[in-house]
């Protein structure tokens, strides 16, 4: 009995986290674009540099704001995997949320080489239908 009750709660439970995500999706246009415009691919920087990011064909709104065609930024940092695509994104030093609609940022990494990649997230931090996602790029911090 106790072993089909918690089948049970645990199958409602897998439901409902998919019912939430897929009531949660927000579409996006077939053209839009995520990019970092600076620094460029290949570049090399100081410890602590700015990173300028683009987006063409949506817009950009805060975290919490549901409007069409809007998202923010995440900063995915040195990251192998890119994250499930399907749930919100998770904080993280490697996942920074720029959830008040900001458009730049200064990091600060440790001298050596890393990818910077771009996401955009919509209102509840989960990425769009299809992925709004940046081209990586690989930057080489020197020790200035």
């Amino acid at each position: 009995m106790n072993r089909t009750l918690f089948l049970f709660f645990i199958a409602v439970a897998m439901s409902w986290n998919t019912a939430f995500a897929e009531k949660h999706f927000s579409e996006s246009p077939p053209d839009a674009k995520a990019y970092i415009i600076s620094p460029k691919d290949g570049e090399v920087v100081g410890k602590t540099f700015t990173v300028r990011f683009g987006l063409a064909n949506m817009g950009v709104a805060p975290a919490g704001i549901k409007l069409p065609n809007t998202g923010h930024h995440h900063l995915l940092i040195d990251l192998k995997n890119l994250p499930d695509m399907e749930k919100p994104l998770a904080f993280s030093e490697n996942v920074r949320h720029f959830g008040g609609g900001q458009t730049e940022t200064e990091i600060t990494l440790a001298p050596g080489k890393h990818t910077l990649r771009l996401l955009l997230g919509n209102y509840l931090h989960i990425p769009h239908k299809p992925p709004v996602l940046s081209e990586k790029i690989t930057v080489t911090v020197k020790d200035k």
